[in-house]
Order: structure tokens, then sequence, then C-alpha cells
């Protein structure tokens, strides 16, 4: 059976999760990593948007975009331009509660502000759910998956119990 994507209108979409702040879907680890693994290109078939900031140290999914939260206002039309041919998006930050979220809302509404204008192509849009947190519990081996990852920077939050209930979020 081949692998499920994310479909339908983003716009009918709601989440659980935190419905204060966005209205777009959620997707797993587990949904993503299909994603990446199949013969879908970084960038053209889909693109992981990382809003993370100074947090990002200790690795990252590979081929995210980096697109920290502190600036993300300044950066989202240069971000909605570079994207807008691509079917996907998926955001995310740590835990993917916050940040990430709010992220993918402000994209989401940017995107549909200049649908109505015609100028920008439909796309799936939504939320890594349990952030890189979680992500990098499940494949942080796999380096089809994440790279630049250190046992260091993590070690003290696993050790601690901080990260080890993580996709519980």
């Amino acid at each position: 059976m081949p692998p499920r994507y994310i479909t339908g209108d983003v716009r009918r979409s709601t989440s659980s999760f935190h419905p204060q702040i966005t209205n777009v879907p959620l997707t797993s680890s587990q949904e993503l990593a299909r994603i990446m693994k199949s013969d879908r290109q970084p960038h053209k078939d889909y693109v992981v948007v990382d809003v993370r900031d100074n947090d990002r140290i200790g690795g990252h999914i590979l081929h995210s975009h980096h697109s920290p939260s502190a600036d993300f206002l300044d950066s989202v039309n240069d971000l909605v331009e570079k994207t807008k041919d691509v079917p996907t998006v998926i955001f995310h930050c740590a835990l993917s509660q916050a940040r990430g979220p709010k992220a993918a809302r402000i994209f989401a509404e940017t995107c549909d502000n200049l649908r109505v204008e015609g100028k920008h192509p439909s796309q799936d849009i939504c939320i890594l759910r349990g952030g890189f947190t979680d992500f990098q519990a499940k494949f942080r081996d796999d380096p089809k998956l994440i790279e630049k990852w250190n046992a260091e920077i993590w070690a003290a939050d696993w050790s601690s119990g901080v990260l080890a209930g993580s996709s519980r979020v």
C-alpha cells in the first residue's frame, strides 16, 4: 500500500491540539518520516520549516528550512514566495506547542490572502505533532531523517526525564 499523504483543504481542518493558536492540522513524526523516505523531493514536493531559534542547536530534520520564530514576521513573505510551488509545507518548533503552530497560522493566512488575489496556489500546510523533540526521540539514529544530532546537548534533558515523555505532549 502506498504511503498516505496529507490531503484536504487546510481551511476546513481543525486542530484539537491548540485551537486558540491555529486551525492548521497536525501530522505525526511517522508520517513525516514516510514522506521523507519516499520518492518525494525536499523543497520540491515538501518542505519542513523549523522555526526554533537558538534551541535548533543539537540537530535538525534533514533538509529542513530554518526560519527562526524571532524573525518570522519579517521573513514570512519571502518564505511564501520560495515555497509557493511546494505542495506540502510542514512546520515545527521544539514541541510544536506555540512557535510552530503560530508560524504555520501566519504562513497559512499569508497564503490565503495571496490566493484571494489569485497569486498563490493551494498547499497542504500542517504542524509536526510533538515537534523536533518527538521526531528526534524516534529517529535520531537515522541519517536519512536527522542531521547534526548531538547526544551531548540532548543528554541532560534525557537523563532528567524532561524529554522522555515528549511524545505525550
